[in-house]
């Protein structure tokens, strides 16, 4: 029954708060821009947000259909959206494919499914038998390992790392490690406004030899990657004081033992 299902198309969305109009001729092929205007059933995190990134596209592309008609339902992850009192299932929301619809899943950032709940909802479109279209976009994890230099053949990505204090401190002691024994690249990101605090557990864990990269903006015109040794980075940013330009600004951070 395959062939009368739905396709569930997984799109990119922007990264940072730049004009989504001048952004996405950037940052979306053609082909993903042309493919979004089609659809008019959507699961997304935000709705606003969501919104916002159609009324973008459809300065480039039309939309199908007026964006007050679009059949939209929001879907944060089943524990997200248990908080929120909505204990909506993965099926529900995807029964739009059983009756032969295409679906845009959108992320609130960045890709569908990489550091995100959507990844939920694929797994369920597969037990559905239907047909997953993964769309091209940027990832602010690819990217910040293309820009720093380090190891891209063998690398992973640990989500977030603790916000307490000493649980910070240990875990990233423990990364380098790992990315020592295993000469692995470290990936990992922060809510921006705990960028500083991040920082500076990395320069007081992690060995003067260490190399650091912090890919801040990524895909925006104030993009900024730099990768330097822990050594040099305690140099630059000596003090919480100095590292103010990078707080609440979207950031990856990467280490390479």
């Amino acid at each position: 029954m395959s062939h009368s299902l739905g396709t569930l198309y997984l799109i990119p969305n922007t990264l940072g708060e730049d004009s989504r109009v001048e952004q996405l001729p950037w940052v979306l092929p053609n082909e993903t821009i042309l493919q979004t205007a089609k659809l008019t059933h959507w699961i997304v995190e935000d709705a606003k947000t969501a919104r916002a990134f159609l009324k973008a596209v459809d300065t480039i592309s039309p939309l199908a259909c007026s964006i007050q008609t679009m059949q939209m339902s929001e879907w944060r992850g089943a524990t997200r959206n248990a908080k929120y009192g909505d204990a909506v299932k993965p099926s529900e929301l995807l029964k739009p494919l059983l009756a032969g619809h295409d679906v845009g899943l959108m992320s609130e950032a960045g890709v569908p499914g990489v550091a995100d709940p959507g990844a939920e909802l694929v797994l369920a479109a597969h037990q559905l038998g239907a047909k997953v279209r993964p769309m091209v976009g940027p990832s602010s994890i690819l990217l910040g390992l293309m820009a720093s230099g380090l190891n891209g053949q063998r690398f992973a990505f640990q989500g977030y790392i603790p916000h307490d204090a000493q649980e910070r401190i240990n875990r990233l002691k423990q990364l380098e490690i790992e990315s020592r024994k295993l000469k692995q690249t470290q990936i990992w990101i922060e809510t921006p406004y705990r960028n500083t605090a991040m920082l500076m557990a990395c320069l007081s864990a992690l060995a003067p030899q260490t190399l650091l990269c912090l890919g801040v903006d990524l895909s925006l015109k104030s993009e900024m990657t730099t990768t330097l040794t822990i050594a040099e980075w305690r140099k630059r940013y000596p003090n919480e004081a100095a590292c103010v330009g990078l707080q609440n600004r979207p950031t990856v951070f990467l280490l390479l033992g």
